[in-house]
């Protein structure tokens, strides 16, 4: 069991910023914006599923995984709260969530099958987002030039990515769902995820009228491609997931732990799973 913190992060989102507020570069600012666009929607997704999960477990099992589930979905709901008010923004900067629109039709179709599917999904979402948040703990860069209070926004919620990386997959591992489900749920669940952030992105840059300069592809590049990028340098821990006998805490969660740390006067602790 993971002992999970609320945090009400201390920054303030009612003041507008700059359309490329990620350091001026185009597609760092239109990459992180489709992510904020897929949040809320994943956020209450995530939040629905591991409840449901849990209602169905025995009451033995259910007392051991309750506390956890409940600051998870806390600090889910915050999460989701802090970027629909990022989201905000970006809808008065002329921006059209057709990422949010998509997953709801998805979810629709999707909301009659057996809560492991559903569980698995938030599974698999949550090792995505952990690994991608690890590495933006190790690489600040990605967020070089950014207004700080953005900066503090993207590494806190990376941090607590990492932090719940395992609460969905004890659920699941709780409901007895199968290895063979989990993986083929995690291999669906990543060509999905990948292909809505990237559909969105683009659609970002179109709005944003650097879809076709070439600075922008070579920062795309660099940012996800590179050696050690977002993406190609996650294959590893990516991979992991699939092996036999894998579980998230397997996988280095440090730098969660130390940026909370030397952070904490960034936010105020609102509740805690103990």
């Amino acid at each position: 069991m993971t002992d999970l913190t609320v945090r009400k992060l201390l920054i303030d989102l009612t003041t507008p910023f700059a359309t490329r507020w990620n350091g001026g570069d185009a597609f760092r600012s239109a990459f992180f914006n489709a992510l904020s666009m897929s949040f809320p929607i994943g956020e209450q997704y995530f939040m629905d599923s591991v409840r449901a999960g849990l209602k169905t477990l025995p009451e033995n099992e259910r007392a051991c995984l309750a506390t956890e589930v409940q600051g998870f979905v806390g600090q889910e709901a915050t999460h989701r709260r802090i970027h629909g008010l990022f989201n905000a923004h970006l809808e008065k900067q002329g921006y059209t969530n057709e990422l949010e629109r998509r997953a709801a039709r998805r979810l629709q179709q999707n909301a009659h099958r057996d809560v492991r599917v559903h569980v698995g999904a938030t599974a698999a979402t949550e090792h995505l987002t952990a690994i991608f948040a690890d590495w933006m703990l190790k690489h600040p860069a990605a967020l070089h030039g950014a207004e700080p209070r953005l900066q503090t926004l993207w590494l806190w919620h990376s941090a607590e990515e990492s932090e719940h990386r395992s609460t969905a997959f004890d659920i699941y591992k709780a409901l007895k769902g199968s290895e063979e489900w989990r993986i083929k749920i995690f291999r669906y669940i990543t060509v999905t995820f990948l292909s809505d952030v990237t559909r969105q992105t683009v659609r970002n840059l179109w709005h944003d009228g650097s879809l076709f300069k070439w600075s922008t592809w070579r920062s795309a590049y660099q940012l996800l491609l590179s050696k050690d990028g977002m993406f190609r340098g996650n294959y590893k821990l990516w991979s992991d997931y699939m092996a036999p006998g894998f579980h998230p805490r397997q996988q280095d969660g440090s730098l969660s732990v130390q940026w909370l740390k030397a952070n904490s006067n960034q936010f105020t602790p609102v509740g805690q799973s103990a």
